[in-house]
């Protein structure tokens, strides 16, 4: 099985300004989302994992070796990032080309290259977009296409930073799908996201950052539950559950399916 053990992790900017705090986490193959406010330290955590910041101290262990001095390049087999912006990731002139980069870059060869990159277009929806222009698609389709990126590269870590932005509701059933499917596959999943629904419909585990240190660890319905901690880290609850509460139920719902499914067999 895959691991990341991050031990006493820290890291600043600026002398004396730290933005994580001797953090310590395991994180495995269940699909983990990284909740907290702007500012908790999360873009920062996930890029040092993917070697594009080094720890001021600490240390990154990914399958037992420290990682935390590695540089992006000798990372790029193993760990994926796939930008909150596809703007800043994006920069090839068609669709296939810009797919197809990262997996020449680790050495697969065109025609290998070529054949992964077809299979991801296909599962983020965009076979048939192979000779367009990236900048010729939308904002939420470039998102898919800095997705199906990473997944040609087959990297056994893929981290998605805020992939929900400029989803609309099948949009972000696809993506979804994707993480499943990458879990499916033995891969370690982490997401940022500000989209509580989100992490409630899809993932195992929810990791709350708060002030630099992890406030909040456990599968997503028992750190939803604790209101008054995700509060104090300026987090909501998903809708369902808020709902539910506020009708008086003191079960918790992480969405709508698991209420109905709850009124079925207690009817």
């Amino acid at each position: 099985m895959n691991t990341i053990e991050i031990k006493n992790l820290h890291f600043s900017y600026n002398a004396g300004e730290e933005i994580l705090k001797g953090l310590n986490l395991t994180i495995d193959e269940r699909s983990t989302a990284i909740i907290g406010q702007n500012g908790a330290g999360k873009t920062t955590f996930v890029k040092l994992l993917k070697g594009l910041l080094c720890p001021t101290e600490g240390q990154i262990l990914f399958n037992g070796q420290d990682i935390s001095k590695q540089t992006v390049a000798t990372l790029a087999k193993d760990i994926g990032l796939i930008f909150q912006n596809p703007n800043d990731q994006i920069f090839k002139n068609t669709v296939l080309d810009e797919v197809m980069f990262g997996p020449m870059q680790i050495g697969m060869s065109k025609d290998k290259a070529k054949e992964v990159a077809l299979k991801a277009l296909d599962m983020v929806g965009l076979k048939g977009t192979e000779k367009i222009n990236p900048y010729d698609l939308g904002l939420s389709e470039r998102k898919m296409v800095s997705i199906a990126a990473i997944v040609a590269m087959d990297t056994k870590v893929v981290i998605f930073d805020e992939p929900t932005i400029a989803q609309d509701y099948m949009g972000k059933k696809r993506i979804q799908a994707i993480m499943k499917e990458l879990q499916r596959q033995h891969k370690i999943v982490i997401s940022i996201l500000h989209d509580m629904d989100f992490v409630a419909e899809t993932f195992d585990r929810a990791i709350v950052f708060a002030k630099g240190d992890a406030l909040l660890d456990g599968d997503v319905k028992s750190v939803f539950k604790e209101k008054d901690i995700l509060e104090k880290a300026y987090l909501e609850q998903p809708y369902t559950m808020q709902l539910c509460y506020e009708l008086g139920y003191k079960e918790a719902f992480l969405n709508p399916e698991d209420f109905v499914a709850y009124k079925k067999a207690n009817q």
